[in-house]
C-alpha cells in the first residue's frame, strides 16, 4: 500500500462505525448496514427480515470492468432474550464483465448460511458486546459460489459515548478451503434526531495466500416507522486488491 493510501486508511479507521444506534428504543438494533453486526439480539419470539435492494460491488482492473448486484437476505429469530438464530443467503445475484473485447454476464443464487448470535452480559450500561458464529453451505450456483463450505466466528464490542454517539470494533475470522481470513473494522455512529442516523466505517481483511484488502465509507439509516428501517451505504476501496466501490440500499423490518 502506498504512503498516501496508508494515510487515508489510518484516517478512516480513526473515524469508523457499524449499523447505527436506533432512534426507537423499543425496536432492537438491525445488523444492516455496515461491515459489523450490532451487539444486540432480538427478544424471545421476535422476528426480523433484513433485505438488500440490492447490494452492489464494482471494480475495474486490467481493462475489465466488473459489476455485481446481490439481493442479500437475512432472517433473524429470537430464541431467548440473549440468543438468536439467523438464516442468510442471496437468492438472486447478477454479475457482468465488460472489457477486452468481451461481454459476459451471469445470474443465479448464492450460498446459504446458518448462524447463532449471542449478546454477552455486561456490568456497564454503556458497554455491550456480542458473538456471531456461522456456517455457510456451498448451495449457490457456480458463478456465485467457490464450492466450499465456510465457517466464521465474529465479535463486536460497542461503547455509547452519549445518548446519540457510539463507537464499535469488529473482528471476524473465517475459514474456507483450509485458508483463514481475518477482518477488522472500527466504526463510529451517530443519531441525528428521532429518525435519522449515520455512520462512518473502515475495514481491513487479511487472507492467507491472497492480497490484503482495505475499504472505508459511510452510510445512513431512516426509521420510516417504529419497526421499519431504510438504509443506504457506500464504501470505497483503499488498495488495488479491494473493489473500487461497494455498498447498497436496503430495508429492515421487525415483527414482535
Amino acid at each position: 500500500m502506498s504512503p498516501r493510501r496508508a494515510a487515508l486508511a489510518w484516517l478512516a479507521t480513526a473515524l469508523v462505525a457499524p449499523a447505527l444506534a436506533q432512534a426507537q428504543t423499543d425496536t432492537p438494533a438491525f445488523d444492516r448496514p455496515g461491515i459489523a453486526f450490532s451487539t444486540g439480539t432480538l427478544p424471545r419470539g421476535g422476528f426480523a427480515w433484513e433485505q438488500g435492494l440490492p447490494d452492489f460491488e464494482r471494480d475495474r482492473s486490467g481493462g475489465v470492468r466488473s459489476t455485481g448486484y446481490s439481493a442479500a437476505t437475512t432472517l433473524r429469530l429470537g430464541l431467548t432474550d440473549r440468543l438468536e438464530l439467523q438464516l442468510s443467503g442471496s437468492p438472486y445475484n447478477y454479475a457482468r464483465q465488460r472489457g477486452g473485447g468481451q461481454r459476459d454476464s451471469a445470474r443465479g443464487a448464492g450460498d446459504t448460511a446458518l448462524a447463532l448470535k449471542l449478546a454477552l452480559p455486561s456490568r456497564h450500561e454503556k458497554f455491550s458486546w456480542g458473538l456471531l458464529g456461522s456456517a455457510a453451505v456451498a448451495t449457490g450456483d457456480r458463478d456465485f459460489s467457490d464450492g466450499r463450505d465456510q465457517y466464521a466466528l465474529g465479535a463486536t464490542v460497542a461503547y455509547d459515548f452519549d445518548d446519540a454517539t457510539s463507537g464499535s470494533l469488529y473482528l471476524n475470522v473465517e475459514r474456507s478451503g483450509g485458508a483463514d481470513a481475518w477482518t477488522f473494522s472500527p466504526s463510529l455512529s451517530r443519531a441525528f434526531g428521532a429518525r435519522w442516523g449515520g455512520y462512518v466505517e473502515a475495514g481491513w481483511t487479511r487472507t492467507e495466500r491472497a492480497p490484503d484488502t482495505g475499504v472505508a465509507g459511510a452510510g445512513v439509516t431512516f426509521m420510516a416507522t417504529p419497526t421499519i428501517q431504510l438504509d443506504a451505504s457506500l464504501d470505497a476501496g483503499l488498495n488495488d486488491a479491494a473493489p473500487d466501490w461497494q455498498g447498497g440500499i436496503g430495508v429492515s423490518v421487525f415483527f414482535d
